[in-house]
């Protein structure tokens, strides 16, 4: 069974499309078509179902999607050992998103430390437009972002997980007295954001648009910060359920019912195809783990 092939197979399921997946592996559509096909004749089964609606994942490739990933984790790994005789030694550049800064940059940090006990972390925190620039111009090795819909050409990205959203305010915000609220309730309190240019604050750009009257908006890059003017009744705030779901057990923070419900905040990985070094997909396997499946990802880096 060809690495390639198997690495071509998940490409296209990660990212939903032939012609995607072509794109980012600098390959032609038949030529990503014809791996696809050496692999189900190899397997006996179909991975892909393609129609006028787009390319959707059967059963049988749901089944072997992680085994697919595993597999390719561990040629990587494989490649990473013994390719030096030493430990990866050097600095790796990371920029990531303050909200999985605030969830998992901790268990992050210490896995990759003792995956890679010799290489120094550089850790920056902005919003995704900035960070693609970063990547784009070398200025960082790694990303871990919210997900945008155009991907620029010279990039790998791939999911990474998405989170349910909710609106939230304090108990003496007159907001929670509301079986459920409307657009325009919302917009009659102070609202704090994620900053311009981000894709929570363009959310918000559309759904206030067709009112009379728009809210103010408060920008703040600091998902710590935000959270405080929160607690202290600056405004509400849309955020992702589980940097609130602390607060909202202790019932320092109220989710507000709303007539709509908020789209999920989905992120992303990323470095550059030109980075011909194994570590970046390391990380991204890593980060994966962590994220999805933290306590198998806690036994597995302590060798259970």
């Amino acid at each position: 069974m060809r690495l390639r092939n198997l690495s071509t197979f998940i490409k296209v399921a990660r990212l939903g499309s032939f012609h995607a997946a072509s794109q980012q592996l600098h390959a032609s559509q038949p030529a990503i078509s014809a791996r696809i096909i050496a692999l189900e004749e190899e397997l006996g089964v179909q991975l892909f179902i393609r129609d006028k609606s787009g390319t959707k994942i059967t059963a049988w490739g749901s089944q072997l999607l992680p085994y697919a990933e595993k597999l390719i984790a561990i040629s990587q790994e494989m490649k990473a050992q013994v390719s030096h005789d030493k430990p990866q030694k050097g600095t790796l550049r990371i920029g990531i998103a303050d909200t999985l800064a605030h969830l998992w940059l901790s268990a992050l940090l210490k896995h990759w430390q003792e995956l890679h006990p010799l290489i120094s972390f550089e850790l920056t925190s902005d919003v995704t437009p900035t960070l693609i620039r970063q990547l784009q111009n070398h200025q960082i090795d790694f990303a871990l972002m919210v997900a945008e819909q155009s991907i620029p050409p010279n990039l790998v990205i791939d999911p990474l997980c998405s989170y349910p959203q909710c609106w939230v305010a304090t108990p003496e915000s007159p907001l929670t007295d509301k079986e459920s609220c409307t657009t325009q309730a919302l917009a009659t309190s102070p609202i704090l954001s994620f900053p311009r240019d981000s894709r929570p604050w363009h959310y918000l750009q559309e759904l206030f648009n067709t009112l009379d009257e728009q809210p103010v908006i408060h920008t703040c890059s600091s998902v710590a910060n935000m959270l405080n003017l929160i607690r202290q009744g600056v405004g509400i705030a849309l955020l992702p359920r589980p940097l609130v779901e602390q607060s909202i057990q202790n019932k320092e923070l109220i989710a507000l019912s709303t007539e709509t419900d908020p789209p999920e905040l989905a992120f992303c990985y990323s470095w550059r195809l030109d980075d011909d070094r194994t570590l970046p997909s390391l990380l991204a396997d890593s980060s994966r783990a962590i994220m999805q499946f933290p306590a198998q990802a806690r036994n597995l880096s302590a060798g259970k």
